[in-house]
């Protein structure tokens, strides 16, 4: 299913350095974690980069908050990994455009873009690799959870995906092209730019149609998109580009890459008819689609 990460990737996964981690991958890393997490005391917190915990108004509140804490159990909002942790807190990771966790002895070296460490009563450590620092974590008292952004995340895309009507209601009115409504995480949690694509071509709809133009029969064809492809990318271990920003927490690397049907595959043709994949911008994103499939 999976395979140790090579300098030999797929043609495709070449030309495509961007867009991940989304739903398969976040969710793929959260159960490779869990069980390391769940019950476990947290003995030692070392904050390396003061940015990764920007979210929480003090950095070192991370360090302090978790600290001799035990973690209960680790859940997932969209693209959130959340924690429950004794003394009713809530730890959020969140991997950015290029972040991983890596589960690790101590003796283990360092990857130079380490910039978070937690330790656990049995001596492994989480490790949280970002390169860029664009993700973060944060530790909530529930008033800061209360008010945070989180708060106003959209139902998750794989455990709570609305009913057709419920979605219909959602996207009824919105001007804003269906590629760019799909990534819109107030409306539904956890789909990001591979993944939209994908979507929208098992749904035979075009990603620049106005999101309120759909009719109720393709709602329900969208609906019904979503979940084989998420299942299917949790199948394979997520998407792992060429950058391999994104692996999972043993350092294998995900295949869906290699079944992708239109994301990066510009030119390339159509799995279902052969015509050339094209590719258009929208909301500032590369997005690919079949001009005959898509509509």
């Amino acid at each position: 299913m999976f395979r140790r990460a090579s300098p030999a990737m797929t043609a495709t996964a070449a030309r495509i350095l961007a867009g991940v981690p989304e739903l398969p991958e976040v969710e793929t890393t959260r159960r490779c974690i869990a069980p390391a997490l769940e019950g476990r005391r947290l003995v030692d917190v070392d904050v390396r980069r003061d940015r990764m915990a920007r979210r929480n108004d003090r950095p070192r509140d991370v360090r302090e908050r978790l600290t001799g804490r035990r973690v209960g159990g680790v859940g997932r909002i969209g693209k959130f990994i959340i924690a429950e942790v004794e003394g009713d807190l809530r730890w959020i990771m969140h991997l950015g455009m290029s972040g991983r966790l890596q589960l690790a002895n101590p003796d283990m070296p360092d990857d130079v873009h380490t910039n978070f460490v937690a330790t656990t009563e049995s001596g492994l450590e989480l490790r949280f690799v970002d390169p860029r620092t664009f993700g973060f974590v944060a530790v909530f008292t529930p008033d800061e959870w209360d008010s945070s952004s989180m708060r106003h995340l959209g139902p998750d895309a794989l455990d709570a995906l609305p009913t057709s009507r419920e979605l219909q209601d959602r996207l009824a009115h919105r001007t804003t092209p269906i590629k760019a409504s799909l990534l819109d995480q107030r409306i539904v949690a956890g789909i990001g730019n591979i993944y939209a694509d994908e979507i929208l071509h098992r749904a035979r709809i075009g990603p620049v149609r106005p999101a309120g133009s759909l009719s109720g029969k393709e709602i329900a064809a969208l609906r019904r998109a979503v979940r084989p492809i998420l299942e299917d990318g949790l199948r394979h271990g997520g998407t792992s580009l060429a950058d391999l920003a994104y692996l999972l927490p043993d350092g294998r690397a995900g295949t869906f890459v290699d079944r992708l049907a239109v994301y990066g595959r510009t030119g390339e043709p159509c799995r279902n008819c052969g015509t050339p994949i094209e590719r258009v911008v929208v909301a500032q994103r590369s997005s690919h689609f079949c001009p005959v499939c898509q509509r």
